[in-house]
């Protein structure tokens, strides 16, 4: 099916972000007293704002994060980031075919915009993201497995959800998808097949994306 949006996910589909970023939560999480694994830290937080962080430590725990949580979480992982990143093997390449097939594209990311932005510079994609294609979950308010930031890119981007199609690498990001009522793909690449069954297809390396959006 041709798709009238393609709606990207960011971290772990065109950023190869969550190791880094998952590895320095976990640390920061245990050092907090809140005894986390690298593991753990996938599982419970990969593709989710960072109000979940918030919300599931204190669910869990009864304590709230430091004030600061946010802002020395994410210097750490900006440092990391400019010492680290890279693109997701063949996430240039699709973006190179998408724009010369003239294919209307955005990303969706539960991050920040200011995460998006030196993920996207870093590793040299900036080019293909002008403002107008670049949504976080701050413009909503509320972040995946919510559908509000999807719906809110297909309607900036002027598209019904219904002709839009996702690219999604966590569970809440497949969630966040069928309930705004789009396709979703869910690539596999760090989560296994069995935790993104509400695909509507599913694809292991990006280099098989571009045949499925004929």
């Amino acid at each position: 099916m041709r798709y009238d949006l393609v709606i990207f996910d960011n971290d772990g589909v065109l950023v190869d972000s969550e190791p880094i970023s998952n590895t320095i939560l976990a640390a920061y999480l245990t050092e907090l007293g809140h005894p986390t694994s690298y593991e753990e830290s996938i599982r419970d937080y990969m593709g989710s704002a960072m109000h979940r962080i918030h919300e599931l430590v204190q669910e869990r725990s009864g304590q709230r994060l430091p004030e600061d949580f946010d802002d020395v979480f994410h210097g750490r992982v900006f440092a990391a980031f400019e010492r680290e990143l890279q693109p997701v093997p063949g996430a240039v390449q699709l973006l190179e075919k998408l724009a010369a097939d003239e294919v209307p594209y955005c990303v969706a990311s539960s991050g920040s915009h200011e995460r998006i932005r030196v993920g996207h510079r870093k590793t040299g994609i900036d080019r293909w993201f002008g403002e107008g294609r670049v949504f976080s979950s701050q413009d909503v308010g509320r972040g995946k497995p919510a559908p509000d930031l999807f719906l809110h890119a297909a309607e900036r981007m002027g598209v019904a959800p219904e002709r839009c199609v996702v690219v999604e690498d966590s569970p809440l990001g497949v969630r966040a998808a069928n309930a705004a009522g789009m396709d979703v793909y869910g690539f596999t690449a760090m989560t296994p097949a069995a935790k993104l069954a509400g695909a509507t297809q599913l694809f292991s390396e990006l280099g098989e994306l571009a045949d499925l959006l004929v």
